[in-house]
Order: structure tokens, then sequence, then C-alpha cells
């Protein structure tokens, strides 16, 4: 499932390979983004990337987020067991790598 919507004037690119992606990680995908407007207020866009390693018990779901802003772009990615928390992870390594930008 892949999909773009325009989010407060920042264009959200979503990709995930052979997965849907529920409202509720939707959801929270607009959540990171006002947090991250927080620390800077020129994000362009936002590429999102789901997908999973493996099969049965020893599946690894894995989520990278790309935030597009004036220099060079931040990117982070976690892997772990559930979409949510694996967001909310991504978003505190870009924060961090916004706020050394500064």
């Amino acid at each position: 499932m892949n999909y773009t919507e325009n989010y407060r004037g920042v264009k959200i690119d979503v990709q995930s390979v052979n997965l849907d992606i529920s409202e509720v990680v939707q959801k929270e995908i607009r959540t990171s983004i006002d947090k991250l407007s927080k620390f800077t207020q020129d994000i362009n866009a936002v590429d999102v990337y789901f997908k999973t390693e493996g099969t049965g018990g020893t599946a690894v779901s894995i989520v990278g987020m790309r935030v597009g802003i004036p220099g060079p772009d931040v990117f982070a990615e976690e892997k772990g067991q559930n979409w949510v928390p694996l967001l909310k992870d991504v978003v505190e390594k870009l924060i961090r790598q916004l706020k050394k930008g500064k």
C-alpha cells in the first residue's frame, strides 16, 4: 500500500511493501509531523517506509523516515515489532538530528 497526502503543507509519501497501513498508524504519522514541526518550520516533504523482514515468529518490522528540509535531509530507521512505537522511536532520533543541525 502506497499513498501520498498533503498535511499542513507537507507532502507525505508512505511506502509499504505488501502491507496495509491502518488508520491508527496514519494518524501517528501526522502526529509525528506535528512534533517535528516544533523543531523546524521548513519541512517540505516526509517519506515514510514500512517493511517486514523475515517470516512467522522471526519477522521484524522496520520503519524508516526521511524528512525533506533545506540543506541535507535527515533520516532515521528503527527495527522492532509494533508500528506505532517504532514511529515514535524514529521521530525521537529525527528530533535529535534536527537539534544538532541548529
